[in-house]
Order: C-alpha cells, then structure tokens, then sequence
C-alpha cells in the first residue's frame, strides 16, 4: 500500500511550478537590457569616431588658445552722399538763373543758334547739318520750371561724365500752354548757354522736332579723345 505524499511537499513542488514563468520573463528582460545597452554603446561609440575623423586622418592635432583669437568686426557701410546731392542740387538752381540775358548771345539767321566765342561758323553749320551723332536725349514735356531746370542740369552733367559729345533737348513748342506760348523754350535756351558744358547748339531740324528742340555740342571732359563720333551717311 503506497503512503500518501505530505500534503506541505505537494504544495511546495506547485510554488516552485508557479515560480517559472517569472523567471523566464525576469531572464528575457535582463536580456533585451543588455542588448539595448550594447547598441548604445555601439551608437556612442561611432559618434566618437566620426567626431574625431578629422584626426584621425591627419594626426594628432592641438586646439588654439582661445586667448589668442580676434573677432574682426564687419566693415560699416559707406555713407551715402546725401549732403553732396544736396549741395549739388542747391547749386544747379542757383546757377541756372531765368533772368540771365541770352538774346544778345543767340543767332537767329536762318534757324535759332548759339556757340561759345572760340566755337567756329563751321563747327555750328556741322551741328545743323546733323555731322554728330545724337547720343542722348531729354525730354522736358510736362515739367514745371523747377522740374524742368533740375533735370536739365543733372542730364548734361551726366552726359559730359560718359564723354557724349552731342545731345538733344526736347522743350515742346508750346501748343499745348496758355496762349500757345512755349514756356520752357526761352528758359532752356537761358540755362543752356550759362552751362560750361555746353559749346553750341541749334534748332532741330524738322525731323527732329523743328522749334520744339534743340540740338546741343558738348565739351568732352579732360583726357577724353576730341574725336566725335559721325553720323552715318
């Protein structure tokens, strides 16, 4: 007859039973932890070595003082010429005068001209007949006088800068004025002859405007070739 087992001895064989599992599952965690740890490791480790590629690849290197770097400071920009244009325009409106005398300096043989004392006869019947090229051209329609006169200053400023030696100034024939009387034609003529730019000019041809414009010859700044370019034939 076989003797019954303990009953203490049964219940303790189904604790270590229970046991188990949580042993299993506590092993498999330890395991991942250990895993995930080698891949940090890994990860840390080829940051390192991309860090320090450049030293590895050309050696030891040292790193500079600190001390002994200088923070250069970005240039300023250049200040703007505001002053001068002031300056600049203040003096075009006061050397350009409405009441300067110009009807004793224009010749009014055939068409309205004018030319400085060592300009020649010939130099102004060159100019009529088209012997120089019109590089330029402004047009004053619809300025007020003040408009007008600062325009026409900055235009032949700039024109004797870029070395053009033969321009045109449009100035209307005023049919669209009160009375049909050209405003600015008389004015431009008086601006014109009190710039030391200008050397002649004449009255366009008709193509070109007729009593509506005028045609002017320019002196070409120093070291510019007194060459002027021709019209084509």
């Amino acid at each position: 007859m076989t003797t019954p087992a303990p009953k203490h001895r049964s219940t303790a064989i189904k604790s270590l039973q229970d046991l188990r599992p949580l042993k299993q599952e506590l092993a498999t965690r330890q395991r991942l932890a250990q895993e995930r740890e080698a891949a940090l490791a890994r990860e840390r480790a080829a940051a390192l070595r991309e860090a320090r590629l450049f030293e590895h690849t050309v050696g030891p290197v040292q790193a500079l003082a600190v001390s002994a770097r200088v923070l250069h400071r970005p240039e300023p920009p250049a200040p703007l010429p505001l002053q001068r244009e002031a300056d600049e325009k203040q003096a075009w409106l006061q050397a350009l005068s409405d009441d300067f005398d110009v009807d004793s300096l224009l010749e009014t043989d055939d068409t309205l001209s004018y030319r400085r004392p060592e300009i020649s006869e010939e130099t102004l019947r060159k100019l009529r007949r088209g012997h120089w090229t019109r590089q330029a051209q402004l047009d004053l329609h619809g300025m007020r006088r003040d408009q007008a006169r600062e325009a026409l200053g900055h235009f032949i400023q700039a024109a004797t800068r870029q070395g053009l030696r033969c321009v045109r100034v449009v100035h209307g024939k005023g049919l669209g004025s009160p009375g049909r009387q050209p405003v600015l034609k008389s004015k431009v003529q008086r601006w014109l002859v009190q710039k030391e730019e200008v050397l002649a000019f004449v009255q366009a041809q008709a193509s070109e405007g007729g009593a509506g414009a005028l045609v002017v010859l320019l002196q070409l700044p120093p070291g510019r070739s007194t060459g002027a370019p021709q019209a084509a034939p």
